[in-house]
């Protein structure tokens, strides 16, 4: 079986995006509606094709500029019943690409962004940094319990890391029960803040979650298939966590289709979740290219199961350097083993070690883009679709520049800990920061696809 990725379809799927897009109905000319006819090809996704239904097609295609336009639009209406409050969250990994992209410093390309955003019509832009900083202290948390549990619970070890959505789609649809079990429950940072928007921030607010229109910027777009999944729906107000997910490319089209520079955009602080307050300087997690779930938990874990204070953690490339390991040793013994594997053909190796018992990790940090998140398809590609390796190499070093801050010493959220979620061991915590990850369906020979 042959992974349909490597297929040239683009015709084939051009004609079926097309043809979603000529059943929209009646469309309202605005002033938005000259910008509102970008579009993206399904190809784009990183997941696989041939395990998207028809209907998510469909939903994933709504998820472009159009479905913001139209909701920039009914706010122009009279009719105040109808407006929604319109808040934009912002991946770490989205703006080295405009402070590379536009010669900006990270600190600037956030501002500049955030002024674009504002004079389009948006009311809030968040930072995710906070979900991420939630993200790794349960999925910090959840590990050490799993490596206590490893000789009770046969499915405790090995965990794998579950922000990347698409890798978790791969693992649902296509390797089901082998890893599955295996997947960390905790809520990616994209989901969570789908959480602290629509349940933190609304309540501060005083708003209905159905009242708020949620967009991520993000840099891949499987972050569009995430926001679909079924368990980040809340039906009591029929509301996703997050409505929209627009990858950075496509808020550049915006811009260059109104012929905004971002160098001409007023500089405007980006909002907290947290009353009046304003978000300071850009920072990061530890780790290169992703939210750093690999040294987070290695650090975490060496000192709550062993005692050790790692400073710094030594990466060791196999393969290639997208599969790398990081190992902790003790008395002359190996006590820890992680590995960080990107793309979709170290993703199969591990997993056939996986089914044939040979496999030696505790945790994998697993992201679908070769080369991390920053590689995501929905920024950094050139117009012929292949990476732009000079920008993405721009992108590394601003990014790398960024300082970083522990998620435990985020004031805000060991507050919110207390105040929102009832305590770090609450059901609340459950409900609102975890998920489940389990199969959806049995392919014949899913261990057969050649990458």
């Amino acid at each position: 079986q042959e992974c349909s990725k490597k297929q040239k379809n683009d015709d084939t799927q051009s004609t079926s995006v097309d043809a979603l897009s000529s059943n929209d109905g009646f469309e309202e000319k605005n002033e938005f509606h000259t910008l509102a006819n970008a579009k993206i090809l399904l190809s784009d996704c990183l997941a696989c094709d041939n395990c998207m239904t028809s209907e998510e097609g469909a939903r994933v295609f709504q998820q472009n500029q159009k479905e913001l336009f139209r909701i920039l639009n009914l706010n122009k209406k009279c009719d105040t019943s109808k407006h929604k409050v319109l808040a934009v969250s912002i991946c770490p990994q989205s703006l080295p690409y405009f402070a590379a992209k536009f010669n900006l410093s990270v600190n600037d390309a956030a501002k500049r962004l955030c002024g674009f955003l504002k004079s389009l019509g948006v009311h809030y832009v968040f930072d995710t940094t906070i979900a991420a900083d939630f993200s790794i202290l349960e999925s910090q948390r959840e590990f050490v319990q799993r490596y206590q549990r490893r000789n009770q619970e046969e499915h405790a070890l090995p965990m794998f890391a579950s922000a990347c959505p698409g890798w978790i789609r791969y693992a649902e649809r296509v390797l089901t029960n082998l890893v599955t079990s295996h997947i960390c429950t905790a809520k990616s940072p994209q989901q969570i803040m789908g959480s602290l928007v629509k349940g933190y921030f609304a309540r501060q607010q005083n708003l209905s979650p159905d009242k708020i229109f949620h967009v991520i910027v993000a840099p891949c777009y499987d972050k569009k298939l995430e926001a679909l999944r079924e368990d980040f729906y809340t039906a009591l107000y029929n509301s996703q966590e997050v409505d929209c997910v627009l990858t950075s490319g496509e808020i550049v089209q915006i811009m260059e289709q109104k012929n905004v520079s971002m160098k001409d955009v007023t500089e405007v602080a980006v909002d907290s979740l947290f009353d009046e307050i304003k978000e300071g300087d850009v920072v990061r997690h530890d780790g290169k290219r992703s939210d750093g779930y690999l040294e987070h938990i290695f650090k975490h874990a060496a000192k709550e199961l062993f005692g050790v204070d790692v400073k710094e953690i030594t990466y060791k490339a196999l393969k290639n350097k997208d599969f790398q390991e990081v190992t902790l040793e003790k008395d002359g013994e190996t006590v820890l083993r992680f590995a960080a594997a990107y793309g979709f053909r170290n993703i199969q190796n591990m997993v056939l070690k996986l089914k044939k018992g040979k496999f030696l990790y505790h945790f994998v940090e697993v992201l679908a883009c070769p080369g991390g998140c920053l590689n995501g398809k929905g920024q950094a590609q050139t117009e012929d679709g292949k990476p732009d390796k000079a920008l993405l190499n721009q992108m590394e070093e601003v990014y790398a520049a960024i300082p970083v801050r522990l998620p435990e010493t985020n004031v805000h959220v060991q507050k919110m800990y207390q105040d929102w979620l009832e305590g770090m061991d609450s059901k609340k915590v459950q409900e609102t920061l975890h998920t489940k990850y389990s199969a959806v369906n049995q392919t014949a020979s899913n261990l057969d696809i050649k990458w």
